[in-house]
């Protein structure tokens, strides 16, 4: 276990990640890859899920990127852990292909996404950089399988009790369901933003009204509910 809250140097605050996988190799090769981003710094290491949510508690971390499989305490039981925490890391995890089942159920849990361990290096920062901004982390390679797994399963999405899709939708404003179907179709912010022609601060203000109304705890959570209730497919 290892923790740096040394911030990289520049003009605005770096994305503060921390990385928890049982394999060193794993994590120091993502380490390496994540240096070579200016705007990224690497600030804590975790062999197992326990020591993920000790390090993230004891130091603010924006993205955790967490292996799903792991000693101790594994990804899925941390998740909950980590999201609970103030301020709240971005959970990403990291996945291997045909482990979608424990993807399904991390994205239930409050996850922001997941990534492929095998994807390239670019597509490694650009998911730090994307979740950090408040974006799903989706790897092309498994998101349909995902996306069929959980609308085909026991048809709840988040914590919302037993409410129905329209039944947790009928607070949304106009507004707030254009900007859930951008969130189904897979939109970032910034695209959302440019399509409504509005500011990215008002896109985050009605992202975050529509977890509140629809008891999501993630945008991923909200774009399977815009996929279950109609609104995108």
């Amino acid at each position: 276990m290892t923790a740096d809250a040394t911030p990289a140097a520049g003009t605005r605050p770096a994305i503060r990640v921390l990385i928890a996988d049982d394999e060193e190799m794993i994590r120091h090769g993502v380490r390496l890859i994540l240096r070579h981003a200016e705007d990224i710094d690497v600030v804590a290491e975790a062999a197992n899920g326990a020591e993920a949510v000790d390090l993230a508690a004891r130091q603010p971390v924006d993205v955790a990127l967490v292996d799903i499989r792991m000693p101790v305490l594994d990804g899925l039981a941390a998740i909950g852990q980590l999201v609970a925490l103030d301020p709240k890391p971005q959970v990403v995890m990291l996945t291997t292909f045909g482990d979608e089942e424990n993807v399904t159920r991390a994205l239930q849990a409050g996850a922001s996404g997941f990534l492929l361990k095998d994807e390239g290096p670019q597509e490694l920062i650009s998911a730090v950089r994307a979740a950090a901004a408040g974006d799903a982390v989706l790897s092309p390679g498994v998101t349909g399988h995902v996306v069929k797994r959980m609308l085909q399963g026991s048809g709840r999405i988040g914590p919302a009790g037993g409410r129905n899709p329209d039944e947790r939708l009928a607070a949304l404003t106009d507004r707030e369901r254009e900007v859930l179907a951008m969130l189904g179709e897979g939109l970032s912010n910034l695209e959302i933003g440019r399509r409504l022609e509005i500011g990215l601060g008002t896109v985050k203000t009605h992202v975050g009204r529509i977890l509140d109304k629809t008891g999501t705890e993630s945008r991923v959570q909200a774009a399977l509910l815009a996929h279950q209730a109609g609104l995108a497919h």
